[in-house]
């Protein structure tokens, strides 16, 4: 099992942690933004497969905002397996 942290930009929320395996997140935290959202992104994604989150979240807006909380889980996700592809 790995931990990854991960500093959303142009969003509430402040840090996301996952904890991952085999490709499988098994817990997201998302610390700030919208309590309720956080929980809920949180309950969804656990035992998903990353592609199978990343394909479903990317892109999400939120008002009038270019991304999201959900779109930087997505982000976040992309950047854990570019890091762990390179080792």
């Amino acid at each position: 099992m790995e931990t990854f942290e991960y500093k959303p930009e142009g969003v509430c929320s402040s840090k996301m942690i996952f904890e991952i395996d085999n490709d499988i997140i098994l817990d997201a935290k998302v610390i700030g933004g919208c309590p309720g959202n956080s929980l809920g992104i949180r309950a969804l994604v656990k035992n998903q497969k990353i592609d199978d989150v990343i394909e479903k979240l990317s892109g999400i807006k939120c008002g009038f905002k270019n991304t999201s909380c959900p779109d930087q889980i997505s982000k976040a996700l992309k950047s854990f397996k570019e890091k762990r592809d390179l080792n």
